[in-house]
């Protein structure tokens, strides 16, 4: 996984998050960052953020786009 650190993820990338009702699952859900709501560099559980959609969860994965 690759998105315990801030610095990797900005708006408009394409995630995937792990809400808050998923966490026992794991259940991933896709979609793009409109904001990043952690304010610290780093998080062990990963990045709070907000999705285009409006869901708000942990990101567990950035897509590399390069």
């Amino acid at each position: 996984m690759n998105g315990p650190n801030r610095e990797r993820i900005t708006p408009g990338m394409q995630v995937l998050i792990v809400m808050k009702k998923d966490q026992r699952t794991g259940k991933l859900t896709e979609g793009v960052v409109k904001d990043i709501l952690t304010k610290s560099r780093s998080h062990p559980h990963g990045i709070k953020v907000r999705l285009e959609s409006g869901q708000i969860g942990r990101v567990k994965k950035v897509y590399d786009l390069g």
